[in-house]
């Protein structure tokens, strides 16, 4: 398949400039897989009513068939064909946060999407995204998409152009080039479906902000682990690069140098390099250990630059201290290590 490549990052404050967007409507519309950017991640966008067109964004990332996918809409009179009904909690929610990363799961009013979104549950998870060329396509197209992270199934998420075209190239009929992902991390998934709420996956989105408009309208949750995932990223593996990796706590003090760490890398706040041996491969996280919206942006992208540098077979990264803001970026970290985490003690 030739996977066609649509630039708009000229027409990113109006997208209705563009001779291309047409093109890409008439793809998404017959059925075609358009990746297009999103604030989080680049997303695989298909007609979420179309069955045959959802299908093949299983088959284009090899994701599991009950891993349900997230519906991207541009206006929130597009959910009454599909959503059951918005309680008054859940639309203050939505009133705050949209356009923007979060994404809820709602009731499912069946017979409008088609069951292969869902991944056989009667929920759905919905988001609006706010990318200026991510939400202007999704306008133009006017009908709800359904869009995962536009990689392989398990691999990390793609933040630029360039990720998706790595793991994409030939597989689906089209890329759309957005620049670089501001946020970096997948959505908040938030669970409406009953009351208080719970977080089936966290980002950017998160407690302390929920609870700022709602007071205590969330309780715990594992979202870990799940034998039917409500959202992405709760069942399979995720976010993990080919090459080895392992969190790091407690950086602070001298690693001692030695030719082992001449094929590892580092991954690790500007600040704490002082600490690294000098042998190993030291590749910038953040500027330091408060900085998390950094991380957060950069996460991925340094996921995919592990990969692609032959001299690493082995990485490792800081692990930030557990706090309201970290729990995303720890969430995708320990998913990528396979919970594999190591105290710079025992190195």
């Amino acid at each position: 398949m030739e996977t066609k490549i649509w630039d708009l990052r000229s027409y990113r404050n109006d997208i209705q400039q563009s001779t291309d967007v047409l093109e890409i409507k008439d793809t998404v519309l017959n059925g075609g897989l358009v990746a297009l950017p999103t604030e989080t991640v680049y997303g695989l966008g298909a007609d979420a009513t179309n069955q045959e067109a959802v299908s093949q964004i299983y088959e284009a990332k090899g994701r599991p068939s009950d891993n349900p996918l997230i519906v991207h809409i541009h206006d929130m009179s597009q959910m009454n064909d599909f959503i059951d009904k918005v309680e008054p909690r859940v639309q203050q929610l939505m009133e705050t946060f949209w356009p923007g990363p979060i994404s809820f799961i709602l009731p499912l009013k069946s017979g409008y999407l088609c069951p292969k979104v869902t991944g056989g549950l009667n929920s759905i998870a919905v988001r609006m995204p706010s990318h200026p060329i991510g939400r202007g396509v999704l306008q133009q197209i006017d009908k709800p998409i359904a869009a995962p992270s536009a990689n392989i199934s398990g691999r990390p998420s793609p933040t630029t152009f360039e990720h998706v075209y790595q793991d994409l190239n030939g597989r689906i009929d089209g890329i759309i080039n957005g620049d670089q992902s501001e946020e970096g991390l997948e959505s908040t998934v938030l669970d409406c479906t009953q009351y208080p709420f719970r977080i089936a996956r966290p980002g950017s989105i998160t407690k302390m902000m929920l609870e700022n408009v709602i007071p205590n309208c969330i309780e715990s949750s594992n979202y870990n682990e799940a034998s039917q995932p409500i959202a992405p990223g709760m069942k399979y593996k995720h976010y993990s690069p080919d090459t080895p990796v392992t969190i790091l706590k407690e950086l602070n003090k001298k690693i001692l140098d030695n030719k082992k760490w001449e094929q590892v890398a580092f991954v690790v706040p500007d600040s704490l390099s002082h600490f690294l041996p000098k042998e190993a491969t030291y590749i910038k996280l953040c500027d330091n250990e408060a900085d998390i919206k950094q991380a957060n942006h950069l996460l991925y992208s340094i996921l995919h630059e592990i990969d692609q540098r032959v001299d690493i077979i082995q990485a490792y990264i800081y692990g930030f201290d557990e706090s309201d803001q970290s729990e995303a970026i720890m969430n995708r970290m320990l998913k990528a290590a396979g919970n594999k985490i190591v105290k710079e003690a025992s190195l």
